[in-house]
């Protein structure tokens, strides 16, 4: 598909505005390349200690020991998951199933509050873009000096810059890489096992991983953004008016124009914004949030510091470009009266929904039970009569220990009088271990003899060793036949 470009030929009436040129763009036509200009500010400082705090759980997690072992460990080959005292085996998905709903509510409730601030501070793909610019940043210098370092030849200058803000990228796309493998093989032992392994398995993933990331944070940035994430199309549905974004206040702010230092803006018949562009050099995304919000706005506020820095200088309130509500903007809102506002149904429904959620995930974890019990019906047999002439229905059981400490426990059952379970003695479980037993529940004859056919409810229950009260118990049916 070609490019085509016309516009408006007829010249406009005294009194109109000029119509816009139309512009035909080819859907395959080069992004161009954003130079993102450093900035300094307070969101600025918020971002970087973000991606510290998150850089430092990332990467010192792994090396945390607990209990003799990886504090973090996801041991795939069991399978089992620690996660420090926590131990959660393949039964327990239901705690997976509700981090995923606790994670979906809170981009609900956070994306209706206050925007995208997972995107603009804390998402990997802004951390590590975010390490990338400063490397470049270090290695080619700031936006205009990339620039012409872009356009010259090649020279041994160039070379020597490319050649270590890549060999940096890459240290850090390998360090990542190898501490996220870390999280799956013990990482103080995985350099030798890296080493051993040859091109397989992990090394493969490791590269892989590592090549992802350099790609992704090096040369795709923004478009990852624009066009692999979907929360920039969803997030039209999650915000309103009331939502607080970044926001340009164009009725203080025009019309633009430029002007001496510290120059009354009513004086000259402008408004307060410059026209500087400062707030799109800084942009990641390369938008003008002068245009309003936009898809590609990620929230990360370099152009609420840059525009500040500008009213600074030029003596002028802050706030042009502010985090506010459309809403607030529009009608000249106060904060007390913004701040009233975002507190509408939506967001109380998905803060009541989360903190329901969490609460319901955080009672599931506090009331898990150091052994499982999945018990089974024998559909091969329901019931027969043993050689004793006892009354026996058969089960298959699973035993497992959830835990990292050896238990004793032993089996019994209830719900009809007389009623026996073999194996009744005690049961040794390893940590961690998966049980798979048959166990047989029996009546004496007189016993059975006095029931009418049916099925009867019972229980198996399992008991630690000292403890009176069981710690899991599941219900079933004893079948009494005609």
């Amino acid at each position: 598909m070609t490019a085509a470009c016309t516009s408006v030929a007829s010249r406009p009436a005294a009194g109109e505005v000029a119509a816009q040129p139309i512009r035909f763009v080819s859907m395959y036509e080069k992004s161009a390349k954003i130079y993102p200009r450093s900035v300094q500010g307070r969101y600025a400082q918020l971002r970087w200690l973000i991606v510290g705090v998150t850089q430092a759980v990332f990467f010192g997690l792994p090396w945390l020991h607990w209990n003799g072992r990886q504090a973090v460990f996801f041991d795939l080959d069991a399978p089992r998951f620690h996660v420090f005292g926590l131990v959660l085996q393949p039964q327990d998905l239901v705690f997976l199933a509700g981090l995923m709903v606790i994670a979906a509510l809170a981009l609900f409730f956070f994306t209706a509050l206050a925007g995208r601030l997972w995107c603009g501070y804390a998402c990997p793909q802004t951390v590590y873009s975010e390490i990338y610019q400063w490397i470049e940043l270090k290695a080619e210098g700031d936006r205009h000096a990339r620039i012409r370092l872009d356009a010259q030849p090649w020279t041994f200058d160039k070379l020597r810059r490319r050649a270590a803000k890549h060999a940096l990228w890459l240290a850090v796309a390998l360090a990542a890489g190898f501490t996220f493998v870390g999280y799956f093989v013990p990482i103080r032992g995985l350099p030798a096992q890296l080493a051993q392994a040859g091109l397989v398995s992990w090394p493969v993933f490791w590269l892989l991983y590592a090549g992802v990331l350099h790609g992704h944070a090096g040369f795709m940035r923004e478009q990852i953004c624009k066009y692999m994430c979907p929360y920039a199309r969803i997030q039209s549905t999650l915000i309103d008016g009331d939502s607080l974004v970044i926001a340009y206040d164009s009725a203080r702010g025009e019309p633009r124009g430029s002007r001496p230092r510290r120059t009354d803006p009513l004086s000259v018949g402008l408004g307060s914004c410059t026209d500087c562009t400062l707030c799109v050099q800084v942009c990641p995304a390369g938008i003008d949030i002068r245009n309003g919000l936009q898809n590609e706005c990620i929230g990360c506020a370099a152009c609420i510091d840059a525009c500040d820095d500008v009213m600074k200088k030029m003596d002028y309130p802050t706030g042009l470009i502010r985090y506010a509500t459309s809403h607030a903007v529009e009608r000249k809102l106060t904060r007390p009266q913004m701040l009233r506002r975002m507190l509408r149904p939506r967001v109380l429904v998905y803060g009541a929904l989360l903190s329901a959620a969490g609460t319901a995930f955080a009672v599931g974890l506090a009331l898990r039970t150091p052994v499982g019990l999945d018990l089974m019906r024998d559909r091969g047999v329901m019931a027969r009569l043993g050689d004793d002439g006892h009354l026996e229905n058969l089960y298959r059981v699973k035993l497992t220990n959830r835990g990292e400490r050896a238990l004793e426990v032993r089996l019994s059952a209830h719900g009809l009088a007389g009623l026996a379970i073999d194996p009744a003695a005690p049961l040794k479980l390893e940590p961690g271990e998966v049980r798979a037993l048959a166990i047989r529940l029996s009546l004496a004859p007189a016993a059975a003899a006095a029931l009418e056919p049916g099925a009867r409810p019972v229980r198996v229950a399992v008991t630690e060793s000292g403890q009176a009260v069981p710690a899991v118990q599941e219900k079933t049916t004893f079948v009494v036949p005609r």
